[in-house]
């Protein structure tokens, strides 16, 4: 059947094997089968953290968030390893989600600027890029560029963006610089998508300050497994001190290869350990996924009718119906089994 951009069927559950599930979840810091919204860590107790529902906001958030509804909804693409897919995620979620009809901003965190390359803009060092908005307070309107898909727009980075972690140490509010940058324009999309560096960084803590929810995509191999801890331990300060509105989106499953034991050993033990928390979508090891970003384009303009087209069209279905039921708008949510 052809992947198509609205409407595509859930994946079957992933087949289940006789491996213990015991072999990985050491390495995730317990033991015991987590439901969905809660991590148990080391040194803390287990605390809720709901994907689609608001936590308890201080009395001066109140009024803001009672526009929840007219804003756009700000996902960040977070995991402090590299390699796991988090560029690619960010790039094809973003255009599936514009090819489904949502206004949605992608914002290039990463002095790398590998997302914008990959959504298919040349080397510019005339372009203005998100330095000059956070360094040097360029109005955002001279800083969004237009892509090559319909209702995406994006925010470009380059080099110079390494500059600005280190400029950022010093100055006022360093924490709510992009904050203060996106909510100035959060009503002219419905979704905003961070691309974050594989770093635990000034750029990335201002990416997961104005966030309102975290993407956390792992790759099926143990080693990625290590720092994912030590991430929801970072996540849980931001949400105590920063950002308490903070969210888990969801866990991704990216680079994953039916044929081998341990891609299957991997996403059972997260889903056992994770729950519901983690997508139903899973993002295949794939050729032509990996092919796309030297062409610059997403995917679904690459290859419609690959497996990984196929896997971010799902995923960004999940993401919509879980912002809908979040909205009250939409009848059922992605993960509610049907």
């Amino acid at each position: 059947m052809q992947p198509q951009i609205l409407g595509v069927p859930a994946k079957a559950p992933i087949a289940r094997t006789d491996v213990s599930r015991g072999t990985c979840l050491h390495r995730l810091r317990g033991d015991v089968a987590v439901p969905r919204g809660t991590f148990k860590l080391k040194f803390h107790r287990p605390t809720d953290v709901p994907r689609e529902t608001s936590c308890i906001l201080l009395a001066t958030l109140l009024t803001f968030r009672k526009l929840g509804d007219l804003l756009a909804r700000i996902i960040a693409v977070a995991n402090q390893k590299g390699g796991v897919g988090k560029t690619t995620t960010a790039v094809n979620l973003a255009a599936c989600l514009a090819a489904a009809e949502q206004s949605t901003l992608l914002v290039d965190c990463d002095s790398q600027g590998n997302a914008t390359a990959a959504i298919g803009f040349v080397k510019d060092p005339s372009r203005r890029t998100l330095y000059h908005t956070l360094i040097l307070n360029e109005p955002f309107d001279r800083i969004v560029q237009k892509s090559q898909v319909d209702r995406l727009d994006v925010v470009p980075a380059d080099k110079n963006l390494a500059g600005a972690a280190i400029e950022l140490v010093s100055a006022e509010n360093r924490e709510y610089k992009l904050q203060a940058v996106l909510n100035e324009i959060r009503e002219r999309y419905k979704f905003i998508v961070l691309d974050c560096p594989p770093a635990l960084d000034l750029l990335t803590l201002n990416a997961l300050v104005s966030a309102d929810a975290v993407l956390v995509p792992i790759q099926c191999e143990y080693l990625a497994l290590e720092g994912v801890s030590e991430l929801l331990d970072t996540l849980m300060r931001i949400r105590r001190t920063l950002n308490p509105a903070l969210e888990i989106e969801g866990i991704l499953l990216t680079m994953f290869d039916e044929r081998t034991t341990l891609s299957r050993q991997v996403a059972t033990d997260l889903r056992s350990f994770f729950g519901t928390q983690v997508f139903q979508s899973v993002i295949p090891r794939n050729v032509r996924l990996a092919e796309a970003p030297s062409f610059g384009k997403p995917i679904i303009f690459y290859d419609l009718h690959s497996k990984g087209a196929e896997g971010y069209t799902q995923l960004a279905q999940e993401v919509i119906a879980n912002a809908e039921k979040r909205t009250g708008t939409g009848a059922r949510s992605a993960h509610s089994g049907a």
